[in-house]
């Protein structure tokens, strides 16, 4: 899908769903890894996640986009635009907008550097970071914790 072609379905579904036209730009945003769309304040414009342009996504690109006018058209129309607000979620639900974006696995997993073992119960805890066991314990059942390994 092209910027221009993405621009006039934005413009569709803001006239089918909000009776109301989309005057502003629509980006595709390449980088975005965990979110679906993102709508400025500043200028208005729409940037939406270029992994999200492939036809078999078609369904939850409508779902991000009325989500990211319904942001728009609120801001606009000086109502509570943010998600805690009560006309975004009446609106969003209105229009059956996406609450989130779905996961299609681009977000990168962490590494694990450090596995920690429960003395007690076996619970295992994976992390980046090293951390001091003497001060940390089980979340699960107050044991001690040791270093079982690293998975290099």
């Amino acid at each position: 899908m092209t910027q221009e072609e993405l621009q006039k379905l934005v413009e569709e579904v803001s006239l089918k769903y909000f009776g109301k036209p989309f005057c502003h730009d629509v980006k595709i945003n390449s980088r975005m890894t965990t979110t679906g769309g993102r709508y400025h304040l500043a200028d208005h414009h729409l940037e939406i996640n270029a992994h999200f342009l492939a036809p078999q996504y078609r369904d939850a690109l409508i779902g991000i986009i009325k989500h990211e006018l319904v942001h728009y058209h609120l801001h606009l129309a000086s109502k509570g635009y943010r998600h805690r607000d009560a006309d975004f979620k009446v609106l969003l639900a209105k229009v059956g907008g996406s609450r989130c974006a779905p996961d299609i696995g681009l977000k990168r997993s962490r590494r694990v550097n450090y596995i920690y073992r429960c003395q007690r119960c076996g619970q295992t805890y994976h992390r980046v970071r090293r951390i001091n066991v003497r001060r940390y314990a089980c979340g699960k059942c107050g044991g001690k914790l040791r270093l079982d390994g690293t998975p290099r």
